[in-house]
């Protein structure tokens, strides 16, 4: 056990040999360590990149690029008689769809799948009109934005997410075409 001698007495007084146990110092130091670089990694992860620019370019002595936001296809699945299906380029709508929902359920083996056949002809045929990344070269995907309420079940959430996919585009990967889904599908935050 690791200790501390305090000394001994001198000529005539009775020595002072004590031990200070060292164990819990050592353990409260090794848990501050640990603590420190903790939140040290924690404050690094926090800081937040900024300039005292005020709004505007970068450098106003240049001019910069319009660049226009993508297209991108948002897919409300909130009404239970159909989809809408919506371009938007930003804020703007480009051009929406209803399309009639017409539930395929299928059960095999105690397990339910849902298909929307008509949704998915139709998402292949809006990508075909006005898809933007389409080259077999553009290694970037269309993107597509599912909407749903909070009380839509999940199976009906994947058999949303399978139509979509069912939309492919080739890509170009190492020298060889594949054929690969030509939508990344994110949810909206309601």
């Amino acid at each position: 056990m690791a200790g501390v001698d305090v000394g001994g007495g001198g000529k005539g007084k009775r020595s002072l040999d004590s031990e200070i146990n060292m164990i819990p110092f050592i353990d409260l130091l090794m848990v501050t360590i640990a603590f420190l670089l903790i939140t040290a990694v924690w404050s690094h992860m926090a800081r937040v990149n900024a300039d005292a620019q005020v709004p505007g370019p970068p450098r106003p002595d240049q001019e910069q690029e319009k660049v226009e936001p993508e297209k991108v296809l948002h897919l409300e699945m909130r009404q239970p008689d159909k989809f809408t299906i919506v371009w938007k380029q930003g804020a703007q709508v480009v051009t929406s769809i209803d399309v009639p929902r017409k539930d395929d359920l299928k059960e095999t083996n105690g397990a339910k799948k849902i298909r929307f056949p008509d949704l998915a002809a139709k998402i292949q045929e809006e990508w075909n009109s006005s898809g933007s990344h389409r080259a077999a070269g553009d290694k970037k995907l269309d993107q597509a934005v599912l909407h749903t309420d909070n009380d839509t079940q999940y199976v009906y959430i994947i058999g949303v997410i399978d139509a979509i996919y069912q939309t492919h585009r080739k890509l170009d990967v190492g020298g060889k075409s594949e054929e690969v889904p030509a939508f990344n599908v994110t949810f909206a935050v309601n």
